[in-house]
């Protein structure tokens, strides 16, 4: 079975125990509506009461999980059983004896004998008792999965889940109809096959479908908790830790629920942001889509002064207020201004490649950018929290969010093509005032030393520092100031690919559309306002107003303040989303997520698409290359790979080319006193 991985072993371990001791019956299956009957064997009820740890059970129809708990799909819920009744009176104890021994046991309560099964659903209780000699590998997969799945079926004395009176139930039923229109949340309903059971009759064949539609059930549930691609098959600078529901949890569950349908939808994303869009997935398929924004004709470009029908419209486009047609100087300028904001040829002409980008245009297939995209947000934690920060790399923009709704944002600055800010969720933990930039072990090494033993001046030159660490080796930093490549203020959310957010002295690269500059890590446009929402939000009561950050800036002295509460930030790519006001925006595929996640959607290989694969890292690169260099001690104004303003032309940049990573600051013994305020806000010397 693709993707699903099961160790519930010491759980079917005390199934089997359980059973060995108990009395042969007969437990009736359930009825069309679902419901279980009454079992002489134990049931799951009785096993939570047994020695073995279980889990604790959450409720079914919660619209969103905790992320911490490692699961975003229902934990497993104890089938309905009738209730046994009160054990009939003791025997007389027996006289005591000299030797002290461990008390016995409790016999088992007497319990009612079961209603019969039905002649039909008898013999397929007959096959199903065959689970644990192989005879069904060939549907379930695999010894983990025969275990689990034998182990669930064992605690219902193998009574069918699907079937009743030999044919599918009402329960089945739902759970049919429902995987065949799974492509309203952009999944493949041909990834889901289901058994045909109006065309079966022999006891043999209906287990095998009731088997079947476990396992397409198990399968789907995995799906649409993390994704039908696993996020490692498409980049290794992808990482999430959220994992599928269990199998055994995934059957419980079915059993538990009086809604089948919601039982499933609740292994989707419930988050606003993929309910939007899966809206306008079924609004396109319909024909309902918006319509698209009247195109500006082409034609000559209009000097100034000149009247030209297209006026109008131009004017709408980039909000220029005015009358008649003529293309006066106002609207000449503000053809300039979107030039230099979307890295045009400035000539405060409409040319036709200003035309081109002023109409924009859908993708080709934008059904096909829909569909990356939801799959995206599977590989999220489906409960993003109250207060979280998300950004969107395609868009170049931070949100903080709150209460469900858009707090605060801002524009960011990430990674060029060659070198993306990463797809991920950490944990922001604490603020750094006044920053000292660490430069990597590696880096110092293989890169620095050998340029000082050039030039001996070029570290001098740069700002950086030259010490000895403890054990000898070198240490090179650049101290806190207004020069410090990483601004005034950083942003550490902990993590593997070692990136922040952080300040930035150069404050150009903001006022243009597309900002994919850095070498993976995020510049913040206004990052102390960002500071001062943030500490409102988890330390409010300390007085963190915009004032008091200045004021830390200005003491000088790295410093740093700690979140009492972590603020969960997810790195995401929304190449397509639903604005606040409603409307579906698309944006470019500048590091190529959807092009990679498409063609595994529509490969061949789909069978193993859900299955995770290694990828070997150079711990190094881990490290390189966190050059700041958004500072213009670090270069002049080159022009990157991406056709805008970056550090192309920076002694960095020539010195170590491209394929730059970022790196944390390490901590600093001989620079600037540094500062840790408590959570009262109190600076503690370190």
């Amino acid at each position: 079975m693709p993707g699903v991985r099961i160790n519930h072993l010491l759980a079917s371990t005390a199934i089997v125990l359980l059973l060995a001791g108990a009395p042969a019956v007969t437990l009736a299956g359930p009825n069309d509506t679902g419901a279980n009957a009454a079992a002489a064997s134990p049931t799951p009820a009785d096993i939570d009461k047994a020695p073995a740890a279980t889990a604790t059970p959450q409720p079914l129809d919660s619209p969103n999980l905790p992320a911490t708990t490692g699961s975003i799909a229902p934990t497993q819920a104890s089938p309905a059983t009738a209730e046994t009744p009160p054990a009939p009176a003791a025997a007389a104890a027996p006289e005591p004896t000299t030797t002290a021994s461990a008390p016995a046991a409790p016999a088992p309560s007497a319990a009612p004998a079961a209603p019969a099964l039905s002649t039909a659903d008898a013999a397929v209780v007959d096959q199903l008792r065959n689970l644990s000699s192989g005879k069904y590998d060939r549907i379930v997969g695999n010894k983990k999965d025969r275990t689990i799945v034998d182990a669930f079926y064992s605690g219902r004395d193998y009574a069918p889940l699907w079937i009743t009176d030999g044919k599918v139930n009402e329960r089945g039923k739902a759970v049919i109809a429902y995987l065949g229109h799974v492509d309203q949340d952009g999944l493949d309903p041909a990834d889901y096959p289901v058994p045909n059971f109006s065309a079966l009759s022999e006891p043999g064949d209906l287990a095998e479908a009731e088997l079947k539609l476990d396992m397409t059930i198990i399968t789907y549930a995995h799906h649409a908790s993390v994704g039908r691609v696993h996020w490692s098959r498409v980049s290794g600078d992808i990482s999430y830790t959220t994992t599928a529901p269990e199998p055994a949890d995934v059957l419980a569950a079915m059993v538990e629920a009086k809604d089948m349908a919601k039982a499933l939808d609740a292994y989707e994303p419930r988050t606003a942001g993929y309910l939007a869009l899966k809206a306008k997935l079924a609004e396109i398929r319909a024909g309902k889509a918006e319509a698209s924004k009247t195109p500006i004709a082409n034609g000559a470009a209009p000097k100034v002064g000149a009247l030209d029908d297209r006026v109008p419209l131009l004017r709408e486009r980039l909000n220029v207020s005015g009358d008649g047609t003529t293309y006066d100087k106002a609207l000449a300028d503000a053809v300039k201004k979107y030039q230099q904001d979307h890295q045009l040829k400035v000539s405060g002409t409409l040319t036709q490649q200003t035309i081109d980008a002023l109409n924009g245009r859908q993708p080709d297939k934008p059904v096909d950018v829909i569909l990356a995209n939801l799959e995206r947000w599977r590989w999220m934690p489906h409960d993003l929290g109250n207060t979280y920060v998300i950004v969107n790399l395609a868009d170049f923009t931070l949100r903080v969010m709150h209460d469900g709704k858009p707090y605060w944002t801002t524009r960011i600055v990430d990674g060029k093509p060659e070198m993306p800010t990463p797809i991920m969720q950490a944990e922001m933990k604490y603020i750094t005032i006044n920053p000292t930039w660490n430069v990597p072990p590696s880096i110092v090494n293989h890169e620095y030393l050998p340029a000082l033993q050039q030039d001996p001046t070029v570290l001098d030159r740069m700002g950086l520092k030259v010490g000895k660490n403890p054990d000898g080796t070198v240490h090179i930093w650049q101290p806190p100031g207004d020069h410090n490549a990483l601004g005034r203020i950083r942003f550490n959310f902990p993590n593997k690919f070692l990136v922040y957010q952080h300040d930035t002295p150069d404050k150009n690269l903001f006022a243009y559309d597309k900002r994919a500059y850095s070498h993976g890590c995020m510049r913040v446009q206004d990052p102390q306002k960002y500071a001062e929402v943030l500490l409102s939000l988890v330390r409010p009561n300390d007085g963190y107003t915009l004032e008091r950050i200045k004021k830390m800036i200005d003491a000088g002295g790295e410093q740093d303040i700690q979140l009492p509460t972590f603020i969960p930030v997810n790195l995401t790519y929304q190449t397509a989303f639903v604005d606040d006001n409603g409307k579906l925006q698309f944006r470019d595929d500048v590091y190529g997520r959807d092009r990679q996640l498409l063609a595994i959607l529509k490969g061949d290989d789909r069978r193993m698409a859900d299955v995770a694969v290694e990828r070997r890292e150079d711990p190094s690169h881990r490290q390189v290359l966190a050059i700041p260099d958004s500072t213009p001690l670090f270069g002049g104004r080159g022009y990157g790979n991406y056709g805008g303003p970056g550090d192309g032309g920076s002694f960095f940049s020539r010195l170590f080319g491209g394929g730059m990573a970022a790196t944390p600051p390490q901590p600093v013994r001989h620079a600037a006193p540094h500062r840790r305020e408590t959570s009262s806000g109190a600076p503690v010397q370190r």
